[in-house]
């Protein structure tokens, strides 16, 4: 027996033997579900064996108690979560649409040497199973909230490939740990799809007609003539909108690699590289499962890069370093940058840029909240503004009163050369979360965005020599609120008094 559509019990797990002797999964009941209807409880069976003593695919709360809490499909959220993601996608369907989503391919840096796995993000969001090989289908039945089937086709137990790639979870623990109310062997998915799609409405996914893995399916899905159109704007409209669960996993996130980062200021360092390591070390603490990606430890002038990942200069004992980076838990990310004094003292010229952007980075922060009725894009266009203002007081010229922009000679914008990214983006399961998502749109609660703010000044006779080659950007991630901002990252110091108290 498995969960209905929508009732999503926070289960231990059992492994028993069947009448037939054939080893099955079956979750022991508890009486938890979102609908109000009872489960069927279980029959009995001779025997059991603990899940503990099982190996799954992933973590699960009986193989992972010191990872996950009960009820957890992945850190911080639950099979209750999971199963109302998929509910709502469904919702928004039309009658007898299907949303049909691939996981990931496994990726190889070189020859047999492959990269950590990282599931694709709309396939975990709406089904916390983090296997490659596998294609997950929804299908509205009705108009009801519980209307939907849900399959998941993946690999089936095989204890000769495991003895090489270690475990997955089969196809009854897609049914029983994640709640598919079928599941079928992705080698067969060439047959066995298209009776799942027949008579469906419309198709909505993204998989590109060219993709051949899992089991051919772009040429397979080409092939059956069916309605399609793009899944991710449907997707994005619910992950753009953050569960109570989703901002406690990216402040648990926030929080710890704020303390990394502020760890980090307290020492001193001459290479980029062995702050980069201790980031990354720092991140896969409290347990964050490492860094979000790939991080910017800029020194000196290279942080004028907006995007150096180099990482191998050394850090020069009068400059600043700039360090862009993050980690993750339950894969959802933090996106943090901090910029403070290799020495752990500002210089004048160090000190008087840095609190411009500050100031202007706390500004835009207090825009984050619903009742403010501003847009990312508007936010931009704050920073913008305030850091006109700001570089003037320092002595920055080629600001014409009544404009919008700073104009050099030959009318190039100088406020591009100074600032030349925007102001912040949304983060999520992605860094750049929701892809496609416009910044246009008016930020709500439960949106979380990044607020960075940043000034970098080239080795150019337009601007004030002192201020030459330096580089300044502060973020924090911010989860919108109705009525103020929840900053994620609050423990990655920023202020210059508590820079320099550090040391």
């Amino acid at each position: 027996m498995r969960l209905s559509r929508g009732r999503a019990a926070l289960r231990q797990l059992s492994l028993v033997s069947s009448p037939n002797r054939q080893q099955i999964y079956r979750p022991f009941q508890q009486s938890l579900t979102l609908t109000g209807a009872r489960l069927k409880p279980f029959r009995n069976y001779a025997t059991s064996v603990s899940a503990a003593d099982l190996e799954f695919g992933q973590p699960v709360y009986e193989t992972h108690p010191h990872i996950l809490k009960p009820g957890e499909i992945t850190q911080g959220i639950t099979a209750r979560e999971y199963a109302s993601r998929r509910s709502r996608l469904a919702l928004s369907l039309p009658p007898d649409g299907v949303a049909l989503l691939a996981a990931a391919d496994l990726k190889y840096r070189s020859g047999a040497v492959f990269y950590p796995y990282r599931q694709d993000s709309n396939f975990l969001y709406l089904t916390g199973f983090l296997e490659p090989e596998s294609l997950a289908v929804i299908r509205k039945t009705g108009p009801g909230p519980d209307d939907y089937l849900f399959s998941l086709f993946c690999r089936p137990k095989d204890p000769r490939a495991e003895q090489w790639s270690g475990p997955w979870s089969g196809l009854s623990a897609a049914e029983d740990v994640f709640n598919a109310d079928n599941s079928y062997d992705i080698s067969r998915a060439s047959t066995t799809l298209p009776s799942l799609l027949r008579g469906a409405s419309k198709i909505f996914t993204d998989i590109p007609p060219s993709l051949t893995t899992p089991s051919n399916i772009g040429p397979l899905l080409k092939s059956l003539s069916l309605p399609t159109s793009p899944l991710q704007t449907l997707v994005n409209t619910l992950r753009a909108i953050k569960s109570p669960a989703e901002v406690a996993a990216m402040r648990h996130a926030g929080q710890v690699s704020g303390r990394v980062i502020t760890s980090a200021m307290r020492r001193p360092w001459t290479l980029e590289k062995d702050l980069h390591a201790y980031l990354d070390y720092g991140f896969t603490q409290h347990g964050l499962s490492g860094p979000a990606y790939v991080p910017v430890v800029a020194g000196a002038s290279r942080g004028c890069m907006i995007h150096y990942v180099h990482n191998t200069s050394d850090l020069p004992a009068n400059s600043t370093v700039l360090v862009d980076a993050g980690g993750e838990y339950g894969y959802y990310v933090t996106d943090i940058t901090r910029t403070w004094p290799v020495s752990g003292k500002f210089s004048p010229a160090q000190k008087d840029l840095y609190n411009a952007v500050l100031t202007v980075q706390r500004q835009c922060v207090a825009l984050c909240r619903e009742n403010a009725g501003v847009s990312l894009d508007e936010i931009h266009r704050a920073a913008e503004n305030g850091l006109r203002e700001q570089l003037a007081l320092l002595g920055f010229e080629g600001l014409t009163a009544g404009t919008k922009r700073w104009t050099g000679q030959g009318g190039e914008d100088l406020m591009d050369v100074l600032f030349p990214h925007h102001v912040g983006h949304y983060v999520g399961l992605d860094v750049h979360d929701v892809p496609g998502y416009g910044r246009s749109v008016a930020l709500k609660k439960g949106h979380c965005v990044t607020v960075e703010p940043g000034v970098y000044v080239p080795d150019d006779e337009r601007f004030p020599k002192h201020f030459r080659g330096l580089a300044v950007r502060i973020e924090d991630s911010v989860a919108v609120d109705e009525e103020g901002p929840h900053v994620l990252t609050t423990e990655a110091v920023k202020e210059v008094e508590d820079i320099e108290a550090l040391r």
